[in-house]
């Protein structure tokens, strides 16, 4: 594996760290439930894509820092995952 491709696997990983830190941050604040609770809520109620979409703020800050450190392969990354989550995103929403 070459440098630039481990550098973008680097910033891949971090942006799905960053997004599940996300999704786990949100559920914990939107109801007194249980996390499995909570989830399975989601779920049946068909909002799965919008709580997706708001797991994947904490990206931007992630993007943001790699951009200030000049470590664009990482930045393209996360850019990448988020692009992916973007698509699960509007794919749930015609489901």
């Amino acid at each position: 594996m070459g440098h630039i491709s481990k550098e973008v696997v680097i910033g891949v990983l971090t942006s799905i760290v960053a997004t599940l830190c996300g999704l786990f941050i949100y559920l914990e604040f939107i109801s007194d439930d249980t996390m499995a609770e909570t989830f399975k809520k989601v779920i049946e109620g068909g909002v799965l894509g919008p709580v997706l979409a708001l797991a994947a703020i904490p990206n931007l800050f992630v993007f943001w820092v790699f951009l200030k450190k000049n470590q664009d392969y990482r930045a393209r990354g996360v850019l990448m995952t988020t692009i992916v989550v973007a698509l699960i995103t509007l794919v749930l929403k015609f489901i």
